[in-house]
């Protein structure tokens, strides 16, 4: 084994620590208002401080690769053991901490004139263009732009050559068998569908940027609220579908974490209410079903949005129909 990516997730440190002692890079690419109230963390600021964990146990020598454009990310850097490198990454090349991070002969990467770029000091290194990077979508996806950039950011200081990153960041194509879950798009004969695992207001924030900027409509979203968040995060879920979708689907994880089916409904109902009273709503219980509905009741050029549960079920499910439709295109000879 040459490296080890661990992802660190808020619930893991909290109820059995961290799985290693000291680490060579780490990533914390943002904190938002999820999982609060659970274990004593009640407020954003907590969260912080839990996920400020990981770059504390950088080694001396080591990076600790900060997002510069969230703050209380940012802040992360105070803790850092002596000796570990700081690193920055921002959408923004005009972001002030990178403007002074640059100035002291900083590494950091930023996403400028359509291309992802590391700074050494006052250098600029150009690695690829965000439209020949696959995972952006062609740039449509802004987040998926600010996830290549610590990314490009730990290959780099790990010693790989600007040549091998851009091959590598050039030639990963997101699917369902490399991503599952994570924006995968299927192009049927008379609509679009988009299955991703986004959960949380943050999440749907982040898939918003990336829907508005895909053709397709009516735009349908297929969404859930999830029993072991608060009231206002499952509202704040309503919300957002609301403002992302001309039509929401209600469906329901397999597990409802502690609350009852219906009051997770009603609390999505809540939220997209508070957005348009008048928005049309459709409630599908089971997942399964709620995707089968979307699909055979699909107008053409509708764009239909899957915020998935159970990522496998749904994938096979999807490619299932994708599959049934070529085979009855194919019976009709057409390619």
């Amino acid at each position: 084994v040459d490296y080890a990516v661990l992802e660190c997730a808020r619930s893991g440190l909290l109820r059995a620590g961290l799985a290693f002692k000291k680490c060579d890079v780490a990533i914390v690419t943002n904190v938002s208002a999820d999982h609060l109230g659970l274990k004593g963390i009640h407020t954003v600021e907590q969260l912080a401080k839990v996920k400020g964990v990981i770059p504390e146990t950088v080694m001396p020598g080591g990076y600790a690769i900060l997002n510069a454009d969230d703050d209380l990310v940012f802040e992360m850097y105070r803790n850092l053991q002596e000796g570990v490198h700081l690193v920055l990454f921002s959408m923004d090349e005009n972001n002030p901490r990178i403007q002074r991070h640059m100035k002291r002969g900083g590494l950091s990467a930023i996403y400028e004139n359509g291309y992802i770029t590391i700074l050494k000091g006052e250098w600029k290194i150009r690695v690829s263009k965000t439209i020949n990077v696959p995972l952006t979508y062609g740039g449509k996806a802004p987040f998926m732009i600010q996830n290549v950039l610590p990314s490009v950011l730990a290959s780099y200081v790990q010693g790989f050559s600007i040549e091998d990153i851009r091959v590598a960041i050039e030639s990963f194509i997101p699917s369902p068998s490399q991503t599952p879950g994570r924006l995968n798009l299927f192009q049927f004969k008379n609509f679009k569908i988009l299955l991703d695992y986004a959960h949380n207001a943050a999440g749907f924030r982040a898939l918003q940027k990336f829907v508005e900027n895909m053709e397709g409509s009516p735009k349908i979203g297929i969404v859930a609220g999830i029993g072991d968040r608060r009231k206002e995060d499952n509202i704040n879920i309503g919300k957002v579908a609301a403002e992302m979708f001309d039509e929401v689907i209600i469906r329901q994880d397999k597990n409802l974490r502690g609350k009852t089916e219906q009051e997770l409904i009603d609390m999505i109902l809540v939220g997209i209410k508070e957005v348009d009273p008048n928005k049309k709503v459709t409630i599908i219980p089971s997942e399964k079903e709620a995707i089968t509905y979307a699909i055979k009741q699909a107008p053409k050029g509708a764009l239909i949005i899957v915020s998935s549960d159970v990522v496998p079920d749904a994938l096979n499910l999807v490619m299932q129909f994708k599959e049934e439709e070529a085979n009855e295109l194919y019976d009709m000879g057409i390619d």
